[in-house]
């Protein structure tokens, strides 16, 4: 496979200034592959539920919640937690993010829980209530609600997206012992209900859809409401799931994150996992969604609704405008269960069993899904059902020939590890499946552990210059791909994010896991120059953009061997969009993400950097010590419409600006460039929910004078050019 030797280094005498040479004349012709630019997400903690999918209740469904405990399974995955203490932990730390209060007692909740109520819902009086779990007709857990008094029942407190709609859509699975009125209604904290509707309910189960309209009320925006499931008179309810949406939903989808996904431009998707996926069956997110089993989360915890499955992901793909890519659950999961899912997904309605299945489901056109990966990180004992090496080639092979057979047009990825262990299992993949191997994925969850100790700079520089090192071995399995017989050897980077661990925040993991960041808000931060939780790189900061694309540069030097990247993740987990109080906003790698995606399409031009250099002296888990990576990384590529398109990434952790002259004497330029800007003051400046726009892309133009610009690239930052040509 041919190296683009797109990219030259010599050291600057001057640290603070930077020469880019841009020559148009050496460039190659494969065109820069857009997907690069791709995402992933997972049903993780609020990446999915709360996050993309717009149901805002909490477990709507009413099941037995799931506390994950840290201890694991001999056969992968990990036990539900029984500890009493560690529970009202977790149910502590859920009263944020169930939107209560800090003057709420947060025992109510566990109270509650242990009195028979499913974990996130509240009596509305105690004393005239009584609760058992019960089961609905699909074999749910149900609710049985005993109400002693008119106008008692259950409630939870959450926020609406009210900024953005005053309209909401219930859907309720509910029957009683006896008929009865219901009403489901919406309050402030403490107040009456601004407005409720009239549900009958029968001694039969039936769903019952109604809307609930807020439009002539005045609310505060940014309040938390009260969401009540009442009745008239005293009854015996038993209620399998309420579930609210806003009235602006798309497909059920947040509209909000539709838009800004949409915005950037987004290539490709992968879904559903992740650690997820080894435990996930996927017969369960199929067919009509009141009708599907609720599951606890084979990974993570929590529940699976099943509100999210394969007819939602291609829906959102479509709102989007991205290529789905699936990956299946080869953990728990067998070939069979994987060749159906291809053929759910792919097959001729008239001709394939599950193609006419998806065409019952209200779907009778092929979803026609190209990329498929078997398995994730299956070398894992956090995975369900982990591997050996060999047991890997033998998964991908059964894997391999059943969903081909489905398909055989796909393309199917193995699952790799490269770089963040010392391992054979590639090794042994190729020898034991040789050229039956088209692709191997690989996780880049790069960092490890830090503490106070460590120096700042050191580990954004790690960070920064990461990517030379990862080149190299990526390259090196390039060639053993080679080896093995492969024409035309594929790397999936199916993950991506910094991944640093400050190891006093015991609840950092558990924080990750319930979706949300304990250093999620910039203000009262102080920065003595000593590493702390809220003073280092992380994914909510400027400093995963930055390092997003000097990873990203490095793949596309090596020609086509990188075939796709998606970024960790959607959102409320790793570095993308996030959401909080219905209210959703970008981290800066979102942006960087959208602005640096600018170079694809075009063919890849030649750059010579002379500048300063960076360099470290310490290991960070899979990153090691380097000297003499360029303070600059630099890539360019040549559009059909004669455009030139320069992205820069100031590597150096420092407070000054480099002064950058670059040089497009080969290149017939206009007399003007467009600028964007993406920047932070600091290595661990980001967005948050009360500074949305801390950190946006800031345009601006600058002259070409004989071919040459000058510009200033401020630190912790990235900088597009578009150069048109005349």
């Amino acid at each position: 496979m041919q190296e683009r030797n797109l990219l030259a280094h010599s050291e600057s005498t001057d640290s603070d200034v930077a020469t880019v040479r841009i020559d148009t004349d050496a460039r190659e012709q494969n065109e820069v592959n857009p997907y690069i630019w791709g995402k992933f997400c997972e049903h993780l903690g609020l990446n999915i539920y709360h996050g993309m999918e717009a149901q805002i209740l909490f477990n709507p469904v009413f099941g037995e919640w799931n506390f994950r405990a840290g201890e694991r399974r001999p056969s992968g995955g990990f036990v539900s937690e029984n500890n009493h203490d560690k529970i009202e932990r977790y149910v502590r730390e859920h009263v944020r993010s169930l939107a209560y209060p800090e003057s709420t007692d947060p025992d109510a909740l566990l109270e509650a829980y242990h009195d028979g109520l499913a974990f996130g819902w509240l009596p509305t009086d105690a004393d005239a209530l009584r609760f058992s779990p019960d089961t609905g007709p699909s074999g749910n857990r149900a609710q049985r609600i005993e109400i002693g008094r008119a106008g008692e029942g259950v409630y939870q407190r959450t926020h609406l997206p009210a900024h953005r709609v005053r309209e909401f859509e219930f859907r309720c699975k509910v029957r009683a012992a006896d008929p009865t009125t219901a009403s489901l209604s919406i309050a402030p904290t403490g107040g009456d209900p601004l407005s409720a509707a009239s549900i009958d309910v029968d001694e039969d189960w039936q769903i019952v859809e109604g809307r609930i309209d807020l439009s002539d009320e005045e609310i505060d925006e940014d309040g938390i409401f009260e969401v009540a499931l009442t009745t008239a008179d005293p009854a015996n309810l038993v209620v399998e799931r309420v579930l609210l949406y806003p009235g602006d939903h798309v497909n059920y989808a947040d509209p909000d994150i539709v838009e800004m996904l949409r915005e950037s431009d987004l290539p490709l998707l992968r879904w559903p996992g992740g650690n997820f996926v080894s435990g996930y069956d996927w017969t369960d997110g199929v067919g009509p969604v009141d009708e599907r089993p609720t599951r606890i989360n084979p990974a993570w915890h929590g529940l699976e609704y099943n509100l999210f499955g394969t007819d939602e992901f291609i829906q959102f793909c479509a709102a989007v405008g991205c290529e789905p890519s699936i990956c299946v659950n080869a953990g728990d999961g067998t070939p069979e269960e994987a060749a159906k899912w291809v053929e759910y997904c792919n097959g001729d309605p008239e001709k394939t069993e599950m193609g006419a299945l998806r065409a019952e489901h209200g779907h009778p056109e092929p979803y026609d899904i190209t990329y498929w990966e078997i398995g994730n990180e299956l070398y894992g004992p956090w995975q369900v059902r982990w591997t050996t090496p060999a047991g890997n080639a033998d998964r991908y092979e059964r894997f391999r020939e059943a969903m081909l057979e489905a398909d055989p047009s796909i393309e199917v990825t193995a699952t790799g590890q490269e770089t963040n262990a010392d391992t054979d299992w590639n090794d042994v993949l190729l020898e034991e499946c040789g050229e039956d191997v088209r692709a191997i994925s690989e996780h880049l969850l790069a960092g490890g552990t830090v503490d106070s100790t460590t120096d700042p700079d050191e580990l954004y520089h790690a960070f920064m210059g990461y990517s030379g090192q990862l080149g190299e071995q990526l390259r090196d399995l390039r060639d053993r791909m080679e080896a093995a017989g492969i024409e035309d050897p594929k790397l999936d980077v199916t993950e991506l994010q910094l991944f640093a661990h400050f190891q006093e925040d015991e609840d950092a993991g558990e924080a990750e896991e319930l979706g949300r960041s304990e250093a999620g808000e910039s203000e009262g931060k102080s920065d003595d120059g000593t590493l702390s939780p809220e003073t280092m790189p992380t994914p909510a900061t400027i400093s995963e953009a930055v390092y997003d694309a000097t990873i990203r540069h490095e793949f596309l030097r090596m020609g086509e061997f990188v075939e796709l990247l998606t970024h960790s993740a959607t959102v409320n987990h790793g570095g993308g969009l996030w959401k909080d109080g219905e209210r959703v906003w970008a981290n800066p790698c979102h942006y960087g993400r959208s602005m640096t995606a600018g170079l694809a399409g075009g063919e890849p031009a030649r750059v010579e950097l002379e500048c300063d250099t960076i360099s470290t002296e310490n290991a960070f888990r899979e990153i090691a010590p380097f000297d003499g990576v360029p303070a600059v990384d630099a890539f360019a590529s040549v559009h059909e419409d004669g455009e030139l398109v320069v992205v820069l990434a100031n590597r150096r952790s420092a407070d000054e600006p480099i002064s950058v002259t670059l040089e497009v004497d080969a290149f017939d330029a206009a007399g003007e460039a467009a600028v964007e800007t993406l920047s932070g003051e600091t290595m661990y400046d980001e967005n948050t929910r009360d500074d949305p726009k801390r950190i946006v892309p800031e345009p601006s133009s600058t002259s070409v004078e004989n071919g040459t610009v000058e510009l200033e690239l401020p630190s912790y930052a990235l900088t597009k050019l578009t150069i048109p040509s005349n």
